[in-house]
């Protein structure tokens, strides 16, 4: 594909090309969980595609700044939680830096909700009874281990794979020793609702001194 080609194809995108749906932040509750979970609930209902994917944003130790899609595992008022190894790019980039942000993006209602802040890490029993009640695909893949370490051939990965998949059947409540489950804990939570005219709504909600101040932003 030519360079022109690409810019036209681009150009021709459209965005939002759905009804979107009103938000008015004054009826926003006084706490983003909440909203959260009424947002989640309108997306699913409005067949957004996979809604429980987040990307998450860390840095390594220069600063640099690192992001993925990983999956959702709750969101409640001890933050929103998410797993992987410990021994992965991103567990080693948070134990070094406990801090993230997160994005949610739902095309089918325009909307955007951002989080960020302090990463904390649960008690190991706590990330093994989260990843036994999931699919034994999960375990599988927990098993497996070895996250973002340089793969030789594809064959080693599918000789690991069915080895664990084996295992997880005959073992449903095998340990994955560097599995873990974090929970990013916000200081700050935005949601954003797109408008066809351009007057995006912004809402933020920032921590201070333990309460929630609520604020609108300009687009």
């Amino acid at each position: 594909m030519t360079a022109p080609t690409f810019h036209e194809l681009l150009r021709s995108q459209k965005v939002w090309d759905v009804d979107l749906p009103a938000f008015d932040p004054a009826t926003a509750p006084d706490d983003p969980v909440p909203l959260f979970h009424q947002w989640f609930a309108d997306a699913v209902t409005a067949g957004q595609p996979e809604p429980h994917t987040l990307t998450l944003a860390t840095t390594d130790t220069e600063g640099r700044a690192d992001a993925r899609t990983v999956m959702l595992h709750g969101a409640d008022a001890d933050g929103f939680h998410f797993a992987t190894h410990a021994t992965s790019r991103k567990g080693t980039q948070l134990a070094a830096r406990p801090y993230a942000a997160a994005h949610f993006y739902w095309a089918a209602r325009a909307r955007q909700i951002r989080v960020r802040g302090p990463v904390t890490t649960a008690p190991h029993a706590a990330a093994l009874a989260d990843l036994h009640a999931r699919s034994t695909g999960a375990l599988a893949a927990a098993l497996v281990g070895r996250q973002s370490e340089v793969l030789p051939s594809y064959g080693e990965l599918a000789s690991a794979s069915d080895a664990a998949w084996e295992r997880a059947r005959a073992e449903p409540d095998a340990d994955a020793p560097s599995w873990t489950l974090y929970a990013l804990r916000p200081d700050e939570v935005e949601f954003f609702q797109g408008d066809a005219r351009r007057r995006h709504v912004r809402l933020r909600y920032r921590e201070e001194r333990g309460a929630w101040v609520r604020e609108l932003l300009w687009p």
